[in-house]
């Protein structure tokens, strides 16, 4: 199997993983499985497919009900986490990435979005900002956590498509 094949198969199981965990375990206005997912796929398969896991799960979420927030809101962590673990190979800054992108880029990019679609105009710039931090913190230290877990039992080395 060539490396582009595994690579699409881990990011649907990537996406795949992330719809589940989101669907079945459910916090109000947060999804931190979401950004878990995001650092783990990023970790191994770089920024771009970690950014079209997310996507896809994005568009998952909103043909299960939710809104526009499912992907514009989770595809900027995989990008600016995954374009600083390509270049540093830290997954602490990996982590930094995934909550800024998301926590802060995420939640400034759907605020029109959010205005355009839901006609939301009673609603300030920055009023998403509150909770997509938080989902992405936790989130984020969450995916660190599997990280250094499976660096340590040397699945790590085995599951990456580089």
């Amino acid at each position: 199997m060539n490396n582009k094949t595994k690579k699409m198969i881990l990011t649907s199981l990537m996406a795949t993983i992330a719809f589940v965990l989101n669907t079945f375990v459910y916090f109000p206005a947060m999804a931190p499985f979401q950004h878990c997912v995001n650092v783990v796929a990023v970790a191994f398969l770089g920024p771009w497919y970690g950014c079209l896991a997310a996507f896809l799960c994005g568009v998952l979420r909103m043909m299960s009900g939710k809104t526009i927030q499912a992907i514009i809101g989770a595809i900027f962590g995989p990008i600016i986490g995954g374009l600083l673990y390509k270049k540093t190979r830290n997954i602490y800054l990996l982590a930094v990435g995934e909550i800024f992108g998301t926590g802060i880029v995420g939640a400034l990019a759907v605020y029109p979005f959010m205005r355009l679609f839901y006609n939301l105009e009673a609603v300030e710039w920055y009023y998403y900002v509150p909770f997509y931090t938080p989902s992405a913190v936790v989130g984020a230290a969450m995916g660190v956590l599997v990280l250094l877990v499976l660096k340590k039992s040397k699945v790590h080395s085995f599951l990456e498509v580089r």
